[in-house]
Order: structure tokens, then sequence, then C-alpha cells
């Protein structure tokens, strides 16, 4: 256990003089609270840290090594998707112990998997360079990723988001898969990914109805 939990202080140290010296470029704390974005089709996980007027700064975007599954949600137990959606993490989601070098669970299935009867668990964000419905970031990637989100977390923030989305939901883009049996679905994501374009701010999300809903502050 000792040595499996060292495996994260480990990896703290590799990276984050680096890490510090590229936050201070962009006047940014290490340790400020961390907001992510992952787009399925481009393949990449956006890092965002808070900066000045509680406004996100996109830090870093790191390749997605691998996913398993196709655009669209997981459903079920066994179907080797990838989720899509809203969620959330807290510090008991940070796994050092992973059989992936590094992990956190994303807190699949969230409110809105419930309320429509998906299943399945310990959907991850990981190391390595495999998927069995996880996002895999590769080694080097989920190092300086779990070391800021667990910075952030031990620095005071509660629980950072996590908005897992099948592509960059501009119009254009989600108007070119009207035929999907996805698109109802995406429409749903595309405020709250709107909602962070003009404001830089990660929108509170809940659930209403079966439906995802933005929270006004």
């Amino acid at each position: 256990m000792p040595e499996q939990i060292d495996r994260a202080k480990a990896a703290e140290a590799r990276v984050k003089p680096a890490l510090e010296r590229d936050l201070r470029k962009l006047g940014l704390r290490f340790g400020a609270p961390v907001f992510m974005r992952i787009f399925k089709r481009e393949r990449e996980l956006e890092l965002w840290i808070e900066g000045d007027a509680q406004r996100f700064v996109l830090f870093r975007t790191y390749p997605i090594c691998t996913y398993s599954g196709d655009l669209g949600p997981k459903q079920r137990e066994g179907d080797n998707q990838a989720p899509e959606g809203f969620y959330r993490v807290s510090a008991g989601q940070l796994n050092p112990q992973s059989t992936y070098h590094l992990a956190f669970n994303l807190g699949y299935p969230n409110a809105y998997d419930r309320v429509h009867s998906r299943t399945g668990n310990f959907l991850m964000v990981h190391g390595s360079c495999v998927s069995i419905g996880c996002y895999a970031m590769g080694d080097d990637g989920i190092e300086e990723i779990y070391t800021l989100a667990a910075a952030a977390l031990q620095g005071g923030q509660a629980a950072f988001d996590v908005h897992a989305l099948p592509f960059r939901l501009d119009a254009a883009k989600l108007a070119s898969e009207k035929d999907s049996p996805w698109h109802a679905f995406w429409s749903e994501l595309k405020p709250a990914y709107d909602r962070f374009e003009q404001t830089r701010r990660p929108p509170r999300i809940e659930v209403r109805a079966r439906h995802y809903a933005i929270m006004e502050p």
C-alpha cells in the first residue's frame, strides 16, 4: 500500500516543477480549481485552471491515447462504451493504486444516467493506453492531469467538473449529425457547452424531469 500511494507522490515530484513554471507564465497558480472537457471525436482532453474573476483559462490540451466504443453515451454494463455527459470528481474518486498507473473515477452513472436506467461502474480517466469503457491518457499525460486535479482538491475545491462530449458542439457540427440516433441527447449537452464558451465558468448542472438543466447562479 505505501509503495502504491507513493506512486502519486513520485509523479508529482517529476511533473510539478514544469507545471508550476508553465502555470506562472499564464498567471495561474498550482492548486487552483480545475475543469476538464473531453472530446471523443477529436481525441482530446482539455484541462482548464481557474484564473482571475473565477474565469477558467485553458492550460493544456492532452491527446487521448485511446477510448473504447463509438460516439454516443454508455448505456449498459459490458457495452464497452466510454461515457458522455456531465460528471463531478471528488477526492474519494482519485485512485493512486490503479492498475493503469494513476486514475480517477468519472462518477458514472450520474443522476442522468440512473434516471435513464444506464448501468456500469468504475469508468475512469487513467494512464496506460488500453480501454474497456474508459479514457486512457498514457502515463505521461495522466501524471500531469492527476497531479493538477489532486492539488486542486487538496487546495479546497470540493469537486471538479468533467464534461465528456462526443465532439466540439458548435452548431454546424451538431447539425451535421442530425440523422444520428443520439442527436437529441447531444442537443441536451450543447447548452452547457455554449455557456462555458461564453463565460469560461463551468455551469451548475442538475437533472430535472429526466433532462440536463443549467441552474442559474
